[in-house]
């Protein structure tokens, strides 16, 4: 597809109710089935240890040609089991290892480690049933279903004066998207395998309307579905990534499938509508392209990431090295009504948009994820034409993020993010912008002025939580936003949540809270299925 520049405006009709919906790399793929070594790894182990398992230099430690699953080999086994902080050495390098316990059966971890254990020219005996269980028996947590219990909360989070935090529906999976149907009498959930369920407000489970095998080309990569949204004449899209290995250097493939109505609740088989690729993201930065949604202006909006934490080469001879390209860090913008749609680039320099909206002002607000060099998480009022910093600026910092962050072209106007006053999200040294670093806001809504207090006319944000520690995020926040400043008034309204995905406003002054999974740590955040929460009025 053309890189091109917005087109004009278009005075279009006002769309009716569309998704209500957030962040994307290997870490938001779905669990997979036992026998699947090389989609566990992928799923549990890349964003940290690479692709290639040649880990990052200087953070995590390789494992292709690792002398510690050699050496040392119960404690590797264990490490999944328990977590390791500390010191660690892994060929003659010493790394400060911060990894959590994952939640994976010994089935499981049977088929992770044979996978690893001859993956990258390792060369090392297969593990087994027999040796996994007796490993386990000696950690920190003798059975699989401690583990488990370790890392999810016994209660919700204590929700405001006057209001009421239940659960809706347990999940058997880990919901990606959340939107409610143009009737709001039902819940529309997208599952990164390209699975779409449809749950009744009144029933007691959800129903697949699609799956993801009967309409995604699996010739081109296992896919990492990451948007999911009705436009104004009810039609339905599914946004789809593919990792191509065929191809040299490796693609993404991304794919809109788009449904038609057939009857209320139900879609045509989705159908390819726009296809187009850009190489893949080195290590684990693989952004993707995710939300979709359309605009009071009638046109699709939708959000492409970046393929790099911050415009860096990336290690692999099969992975582009050229950084950035046109269409990705971007927001593009779609007619609806082209058989043939031409991406056209809305605004530029957002490294991972996971998710945005419009307010009652026709603002477009999203919420962004930053970079591993500890820059707060960003809230930003995107413009068409505008940029916002990345790669060469992240946040509100005048310092360069790392050595290698390029000089801004000349003459390039960077529009800041909304800065937080607090008291709650802030970072370390005080007012931000916007949020503590690695909190991974996944979620933005704005509710009106007629929802009882404390949460009526703001802005509310779910983060998902850090994807390096366990120390932040894993809540829900209200912002009350000074727009004419630039600032932002924020406080706690949930926590800890988790892992909090999307955010769905219902009838009756309720807001449906998608959990992709139900722990608020690092390892169950990975591992253990999602469910859907309700807070209303008491």
């Amino acid at each position: 597809m053309l890189d091109r520049e917005p087109a004009p405006r278009l005075n279009l009709p006002m769309p009716g109710p569309s998704a209500l919906l957030p962040l994307a790399c290997a870490l938001l793929l779905p669990l997979a089935a036992a026998g699947a070594g090389a989609d566990l790894y992928r799923i549990q182990c890349s964003a940290c240890h690479g692709p290639e398992g040649k880990g990052i230099p200087g953070v995590f430690p390789p494992l292709a040609g690792s002398d510690f699953l050699r050496d040392r080999r119960e404690q590797a086994l264990r490490a999944p089991m328990e977590g390791v902080q500390g010191p660690l050495t892994v060929n003659g390098v010493t790394y400060q290892a911060q990894m959590p316990a994952v939640a994976l059966k010994d089935d499981q971890m049977v088929e992770l480690f044979n996978f690893i254990f001859k993956a990258w020219g390792n060369d090392l005996p297969a593990t087994n049933l027999a040796e996994i269980g007796a490993v386990r028996a000696k950690s920190r947590f003798p059975t699989f279903e401690l583990l488990v219990d370790s890392m999810c909360p016994k209660t919700l989070p204590e929700p405001p004066a006057g209001w009421k935090l239940r659960i809706a529906l347990p999940l058997k999976f880990n919901p990606i998207r959340a939107l409610a149907t143009p009737d709001a009498r039902a819940v529309l959930l997208l599952a990164a395998n390209g699975d779409v369920w449809t749950w009744d407000l009144a029933a007691d489970q959800p129903s697949r309307l699609f799956a993801g095998e009967d309409y995604i080309d699996a010739k081109l990569g296992g896919p990492a579905c990451l948007g999911l949204a009705l436009d104004n004449k009810r039609r339905l899209y599914v946004v789809a990534n593919q990792c191509d290995k065929s191809r040299n250097p490796v693609l993404n493939q991304i794919t809109v499938f788009r449904a038609a109505p057939k009857t209320e609740g139900r879609w045509e088989q989705p159908r390819p509508w726009l296809r187009t690729d850009y190489p893949f993201g080195v290590g684990p930065y693989n952004h993707g392209v995710s939300h979709l949604e359309q605009g009071p202006d009638g046109w699709l909006y939708l959000s492409s990431g970046a393929r790099t934490d911050g415009n860096e080469p990336g290690q692999s001879d099969n992975y582009f090295k050229g950084g950035e390209v046109p269409t990705t860090a971007t927001m593009w913008r779609l007619d609806p009504e082209a058989a043939d749609p031409q991406i056209e680039i809305h605004a530029r320099g957002l490294r991972n948009t996971f998710h945005f909206t419009w307010d009652h002002a026709g603002r477009l607000l999203g919420v962004e994820n930053g970079p591993d060099a500890d820059a707060p998480e960003e809230l930003n009022v995107i413009t068409s034409g505008g940029h916002y910093g990345f790669p060469y600026q992240f946040s509100d910092w005048t310092r360069k993020a790392y050595p290698h962050s390029p000089d801004a072209p000349a003459g390039l106007k960077i529009t800041p993010p909304i800065r937080n006053l607090g008291p709650d999200a802030l970072g370390a040294d005080g007012p931000t912008a916007t949020f503590t670093p690695h909190s991974s806001p996944s979620a933005i809504v704005e509710l009106g002025p007629d929802w009882p207090a404390p949460l009526g006319g703001q802005l509310l944000v779910a983060r998902f939580g850090n994807l390096i520690s366990a120390s932040s995020g894993y809540d829900l926040l209200r912002l009350k936003v000074d727009f004419a400043q630039g600032t932002a008034e924020t406080h706690a309204v949930l926590t800890p949540l988790g892992r909090p995905i999307a955010l769905v406003k219902l009838p009756g002054h309720r807001l449906l809270i998608a959990e992709y999974t139900r722990g608020t740590t690092l390892g169950a955040g990975l591992s253990t299925p999602g469910r859907l929460l309700i807070l209303e009025p008491k």
